[in-house]
């Protein structure tokens, strides 16, 4: 099968690292993939067997935003006609993040009932959380409007729910697959040398961003009394940066909360952690917790609108916080002194090869 990634460039982000786990289960099963990156910004190494194609906007004009959209689609239009006319058509084109999505949905030249609209994030918390009036309802209508009987796939229930439900969006086809994850690969790099190896500590991980919450998750950390330190590992603002270590010394814990900054490699922090912790007002999936759950660590987890009550089942639920600092400190005691087991063949669901033999299916409905 042929298939096409389409995504508007490759920075160190989520999901485009997703996208690229995707695409290395695809053409390890044997599927042809193209991607095509609306920028030429790409921070990742590419899978093997990856055909990679930079499909860029080089207008510099003034006025170029007024027409953007357009123009960029029909520079899209080309390269997929082009492509096609070289080694045939696509039988699957997936299009990844809303600027994308934005840019795909006026292409001519793919046909709408191959291309389907993945959805990594949940939108109104993002779009309409800081919206009043006129002004929510039309990022609402023009929102909906990309999305509007196209199909459309989500990486958890809550994501596509939001979608329909906030936006008024009726999927010609839809479906919910979970983001993928190369658990052998996971489990050897978190074998990797830790410098923390035999120490005691909770971790966070995550970029410096206030959806993140990282004031509740201080807070939180503070209320519990726990001595055992706290390391927060993740880039961001200088300003954040200032900002929390200020709250931190504000709440007294200065001395036992660990800045950590961005580390290429986090598994082996996660493996050796006596606990997980994650705050955020909202998450598309959450996949810090499969990736602590894989290297075997405890978690504890807002209850936030997102992912992460969909992976916290069963026993697992017992880490779900509610949205307020009290909740999350209870939740963080609770599972410091009395963690659950955790049951490696529950995350197989998750496993690359599974993830992908999903989106190859899209082919087919």
């Amino acid at each position: 099968m042929r298939v096409l990634m389409i995504i508007d460039g490759l920075p160190g982000g989520g999901a485009e690292k997703v996208l690229l786990t995707i695409a290395q289960g695809m053409i390890a099963d044997g599927h042809r993939l193209s991607l095509f990156s609306l920028r030429s910004v790409c921070d990742y190494t590419l899978p093997a067997g990856i055909h990679y194609q930079v499909v860029a906007d080089t207008c510099r004009v003034p006025w170029r935003k007024l027409s953007e959209l357009g123009r960029r689609a029909k520079k899209l239009d080309s390269a997929v006609i082009e492509a096609e006319d070289q080694d045939g058509k696509f039988d699957l084109v997936i299009s990844h993040l809303h600027k994308t999505d934005r840019i795909v949905a006026r292409s001519r030249a793919l046909d709408p009932g191959r291309v389907w609209f993945c959805l990594h994030g949940m939108f109104s918390p993002s779009y309409l959380g800081h919206r009043r009036g006129f002004s929510r309802w039309f990022k609402r209508y023009k929102i909906g409007r990309v999305y509007r009987h196209r199909n459309i796939t989500a990486v958890s229930r809550a994501v596509l729910e939001d979608m329909t439900g906030e936006f008024d969006v009726t999927p010609a086809k839809s479906a919910v697959i979970n983001n993928p994850f190369d658990i052998g690969n996971i489990l050897h790099m978190a074998a990797e040398p830790c410098d923390m190896a035999g120490q005691e500590y909770l971790i966070h991980v995550g970029r410096l961003h206030p959806h993140k919450r990282h004031d509740r998750l201080l807070r939180s950390y503070a209320r519990t009394g726990i001595k055992t330190p706290l390391m927060i590992m993740g880039q961001g603002s200088d300003t954040e940066l200032a900002a929390l270590t200020a709250l931190a010394r504000e709440l007294d814990i200065a001395d036992r909360v660990i800045f950590k900054g961005f580390t290429a490699n986090p598994y082996p922090y996660i493996k050796h952690a006596r606990l997980l912790i994650l705050s955020s007002d909202s998450e598309g999936f959450g996949n810090v917790l499969v990736e602590a759950l894989i290297c075997q660590t405890p978690v504890v987890s807002t209850r936030c609108p997102g992912g992460p009550a969909e992976i916290l089942t069963g026993e697992l639920a017992r880490g779900l916080a509610e949205m307020s600092d009290e909740s999350l400190s209870e939740k963080i005691l609770t599972i410091f002194e009395n963690p659950p087991h955790i049951v490696p063949q529950m995350l197989e669901i998750y496993d690359i090869a599974a993830i992908s033999r999903k989106y190859a299916a899209l082919a087919e409905r």
